[in-house]
């Protein structure tokens, strides 16, 4: 059974189509990357998944609940950290939890609400008023929030979206250890190297349309390989090597070139190339593509 399964939805505010017709499976047990630009639609597909909104056509069920015709079974089973600091300035940290877990039915839940808190580095607010913290501590309550009845499936909505260093260590191991447990996570960030970190496999959305899904290390080979940065200090790159150049983003250096390379394999002909044309090195540097490679190049593709 899937953890997550979304089949054709679409969503439209009037004349701005959100959603396309978006289908996915995200299995159980999955670290699951949702990415995209922003626009592209992740928060309306998460809100759908959420029950915070509701999809025009298709269908999304968690843990094979109906997110619509079997609610109640599909919001036990899923727990969301939203993007928006939403609190409740009347209460305690430990009374905000407290009641998270009375909206599922949860009693004597107070040995889960300390572990998390001590996971999250919450323990010495717990009773400090919810108004009284400060935007990242705010944020780790509502990580708190989403784990506080032990969801099945976790989704994280750019959890770490201005918040420091320390969150995002000691949030990444909890999570993890919750992973490994048998929890299926599903991630929204801007921050790519922790979706390539994390994530098993990916999904990119386009203007509300999923333009890659993979797991991570094809994703990367299929769409980028490795680079390899050749600096020279006589001679200058054969014509037979210009098809594999790669466009430097920042200012050019004189008699310095990036080649793409598909395979490791590659790196020793080119070499030979560069010999026999009596180029002579002056530096060699390889380096593997990254997630950050991969989404700037599909997003351009069909501008």
């Amino acid at each position: 059974m899937a953890a997550i399964q979304i089949t054709n939805v679409e969503k439209n505010y009037q004349s701005l189509k959100a959603l396309g017709g978006v289908s996915l499976t995200i299995e159980e047990g999955e670290f699951f990357g949702l990415l995209g630009p922003n626009g592209a639609g992740k928060t309306t597909l998460i809100s759908i998944i959420a029950g915070l909104n509701r999809a025009d056509a298709g269908s999304v069920s968690v843990l094979g609940h109906d997110v619509v015709l079997d609610y109640r079974a599909a919001r036990k089973n899923i727990g969301v950290v939203p993007q928006e600091l939403v609190f409740d300035p009347f209460f305690t940290v430990r009374e905000t939890l407290r009641m998270q877990s009375g909206y599922f039915g949860l009693k004597n839940n107070d040995n889960w609400i300390d572990e998390v808190m001590h996971h999250l580095d919450l323990t010495n607010k717990a009773n400090t008023n919810m108004r009284a913290l400060s935007g990242g501590m705010k944020r780790r309550v509502l990580v708190a929030q989403a784990l506080v009845h032990k969801p099945p499936v976790i989704v994280l909505d750019e959890p770490t979206a201005g918040v420091d260093v320390e969150l995002r260590q000691t949030l990444w191991k909890f999570i993890a250890r919750l992973n490994k447990e048998g929890h299926t996570v599903v991630l929204t960030t801007h921050y790519l190297e922790e979706a390539q970190a994390l994530c098993n496999r990916v999904a990119m959305l386009k203007a509300g349309k999923v333009v890659a899904l993979d797991n991570m290390s094809a994703l990367i080979k299929r769409i980028s390989g490795s680079q390899m940065k050749i600096t020279l200090a006589q001679g200058h790159l054969p014509a037979s090597l210009q098809a594999l150049l790669i466009p430097y983003e920042g200012p050019a250096v004189e008699n310095q070139y990036l080649l793409r390379v598909t395979d490791y394999a590659e790196v020793e002909p080119i070499l030979a190339t560069l010999r026999t044309a009596g180029c002579v090195m002056d530096g060699l540097q390889l380096q593997q593509a990254d997630l950050e490679d991969v989404f700037l190049q599909i997003m351009e593709d069909g501008k």
